[in-house]
């Protein structure tokens, strides 16, 4: 299966090279580019960025002058991909590239449109996460399937794999909007098929969390948006 990787990145100088490194060697001898969205970083992050653009596989998409935007940095990866597979992921360490190859295989085996790593918030702790964000994940993730049905265990989700197909079909009906296109894909579309495959959310060891109280405001509104657009 050929793969693009879309990464996108704010101020993860710390992080991004060794990302790279992991997703390499967990990918030896298979078919697959890395396309880095940055997200106007000020850590640093453009220099590292640099050297890692002359290695073969990967490009760098720099998102200067714009507002900050993770769904909108996911749709612009998604614009220059070049295989038919895309695979989204943290750009922090979050999400470990072991868990790459059990996604692609999920995919393979039920012939689904979309795999999400999803992570377990009722048996198993996040250890990156406060009780007060899994507590708060876990309702919005239930208010979340009960208004559009469960299609996954985890929407919230930040890594995942799907069909590029899913992307061209529904881009004109996105929200692109906030932090969580994964929900914005899945539920734009009511026939897309999706499995889950369980995973373990590394803690962050270097850098700082991007969430805050906005993410909510934009998650309600996005809700509204979705509920006016239902067909």
């Amino acid at each position: 299966m050929n793969l693009s990787i879309i990464i996108p990145i704010l101020n993860e100088k710390k992080n991004i090279s060794l990302l790279v490194s992991k997703i390499a060697l967990n990918l030896k001898n298979k078919k697959y580019e890395i396309i880095i969205i940055d997200d106007s970083s000020t850590d640093g992050s453009e220099k590292i960025l640099l050297s890692l653009s002359k290695k073969k596989r990967i490009r760098i998409i720099f998102r200067k002058n714009k507002i900050r935007d993770l769904s909108k940095s996911c749709r612009d990866g998604f614009e220059k991909t070049k295989y038919n597979n895309i695979l989204v992921m943290d750009g922090d360490l979050q999400h470990n590239p072991k868990y790459i190859l059990k996604m692609i295989k999920q995919m393979r085996k039920y012939n689904c449109d979309c795999v999400v790593g999803a992570r377990d918030l009722i048996n198993s702790r996040v250890k990156s996460l406060s009780i007060i964000r899994q507590i708060a994940s876990y309702i919005l993730i239930n208010f979340f399937n009960i208004i559009f049905g469960k299609k996954t265990i985890d929407p919230m989700s930040g890594f995942f794999i799907f069909k590029k197909k899913i992307y061209l079909k529904n881009k004109n009906v996105l929200f692109l909007k906030g932090f969580k296109i994964l929900a914005d894909l899945i539920y734009s579309n009511k026939n897309i098929s999706v499995k889950d495959i369980l995973i373990k959310f590394d803690y962050r060891k270097k850098g700082e969390s991007k969430l805050n109280f906005k993410i909510l405001i934009i998650l309600i509104h996005y809700i509204f948006f979705r509920i006016m657009n239902k067909n």
